[in-house]
């Protein structure tokens, strides 16, 4: 079958596209930005189309005829601004430019017991009726995805594993259907064999609360934790509370908790008649298997690798950029530098001045950045798009070049870039450190961390180098 895929920066979609090729489908991708999927390792076996849902006007829309199958995999929480009103135009653009499409896969959200739905899942089911009414539709309905990087894996995973007693809002009592990452895409991929099903909610036999799956986390790695329910715990002040404790920003942690104030469960029944399949794996399974691929570092993607919570955009234009740059010979190889400083980041940290990297991460973060706490996918590994604490990878060429572009709050953009290249018996590393001021507040940032830069800089290359010959 010719499949178009959306959404293939995100989570789900990241995971789908290799697995609807190994089943020997015609592939096609609509990306905002090629370069963002460039190191997959499928992206030269698909074919890409360069597009924005939200800019209708651009030429993307007449490459998106004579598929047999589309996947909807796109949502907008991290956008600036009203995302449902994001999500409305996206669905409503593609359905126009999608208009012979004879079926579309949508992954949607559960909607909860007596239809009062949180910001997030009443977009997520606009978008399901949007795509409904215009075209023929499967949706899948999903509670909270249990696998190795989703988001609603790794809020649970770090509030258990970092506090031994939590004080927790009263709907924690709340039951949720949860469903295993491997058992989503097991669907997703089911689907391209029965056609348009309308709406199919999915998930576990089990329906735990999210008490109960805490617990179930910390019985799994062997902890003993304590929850105390209170009444007095609003949303948002538990979602800051989430923001400050987990990787996940406080924009993504508000919609996930509002999204859980009331029991998420749905009927199955239908989906276990249509595909029999697919028998859902437990919730004690799905937390191994994903415990599994984080220790094993295989973790293929992760809710940050989606496109950053700004605009994107990319160093092309030099002029008017700060340029602070320093360069050491090391006697290793190419191989070895691009190592050391792709392994930045993350648990391995930032190789020197760490209290400062963190109290600049903890700043960013009380001011409504990610701060540091998204880590990263793999110790070593880096494709370009996904996230590095408070850095998103814009360009990574394998032994010659990294490019980190910064998501924190700023006034200006900035970037951290390291080279290596060839020289006489080793290696010669070139670290530079880009800013482009935005206005006077931005050339009084940037002079006032000059200082600290000239050591905090001129440490780490040394560091790296050090790092390099130990590799």
């Amino acid at each position: 079958m010719r499949v178009l895929i959306t959404g293939a920066t995100g989570y789900i979609g990241g995971r789908l596209i290799p697995r609807v090729l190994e089943l020997g489908h015609d592939v096609t991708v609509l990306v905002r930005d090629a370069q963002r999927i460039s190191g997959r390792r499928w992206f030269d076996k698909v074919r890409v189309v360069e597009g924005d849902l939200l800019r209708p006007e651009g030429n993307w829309s007449g490459h998106l005829h004579g598929y047999e199958a589309a996947y909807y995999l796109v949502h907008s929480m991290f956008a600036e601004g009203d995302f449902s009103k994001l999500d409305r135009a996206a669905a409503e653009h593609f359905c126009h430019a999608a208009a012979d499409c004879p079926h579309v896969i949508y992954l949607g959200g559960l909607t909860p017991e007596g239809n009062e739905l949180s910001q997030h899942l009443a977009s997520r089911a606009e978008t399901g009726n949007i795509l409904r009414e215009h075209l023929p539709t499967t949706e899948f309905q999903a509670g909270p995805i249990i696998g190795s990087g989703s988001a609603s894996f790794e809020m649970l995973r770090y509030l258990t594993e970092r506090l031994p007693v939590m004080v927790t809002p009263k709907w924690v009592n709340n039951r949720v259907r949860p469903i295993a990452v491997r058992d989503i895409l097991s669907y997703l991929l089911a689907a391209l064999e029965k056609g348009p099903q309308g709406i199919v909610p999915v998930g576990m036999e089990e329906t735990p609360s999210y008490k109960e799956m805490m617990q179930g986390y910390a019985a799994v790695r062997g902890f003993k934790r304590t929850i105390l329910p209170l009444p007095v715990l609003t949303p948002r002040l538990a979602a800051r509370w989430v923001g400050a404790v987990t990787p996940i920003t406080n924009r993504l942690a508000i919609p996930l908790v509002e999204g859980i104030l009331k029991p998420l469960l749905g009927d199955t029944n239908r989906a276990r008649a249509l595909y029999p399949e697919i028998v859902p794996i437990s919730y004690e399974q799905a937390v191994r298997y994903a415990l599994d691929k984080i220790s094993h570092h295989n973790v293929e993607t992760s809710w940050s690798g989606a496109l950053g919570e700004g605009p994107t955009y990319r160093l092309s234009d030099w002029e008017g950029t700060i340029r602070e740059e320093r360069t050491l010979h090391v006697n290793v190889t190419p191989e070895q530098a691009y190592r050391a400083f792709t392994s930045l980041g993350g648990e391995t940290g930032w190789l020197v001045w760490n209290w400062a990297w963190k109290l600049r991460g903890w700043l960013d973060s009380l001011i409504g950045g990610p701060g540091l706490r998204r880590g990263r996918r793999h110790p070593s590994d880096v494709l370009p798009g996904e996230a590095i604490d408070f850095w998103r990878v814009e360009e990574a060429t394998p032994n010659e070049l990294l490019r980190l572009r910064a998501e924190m709050k700023l006034p200006g953009q900035a970037w951290l870039q390291f080279e290596c290249f060839p020289e006489g018996t080793g290696t010669r590393l070139v670290q530079v450190a880009l800013f482009r001021p935005q206005g006077f507040p931005g050339y009084l940032y940037w002079n006032s961390l000059y200082p600290v830069h000239k050591f905090i800089f001129s440490d780490m290359i040394r560091a790296i180098g050090q790092r390099a010959e130990r590799m």
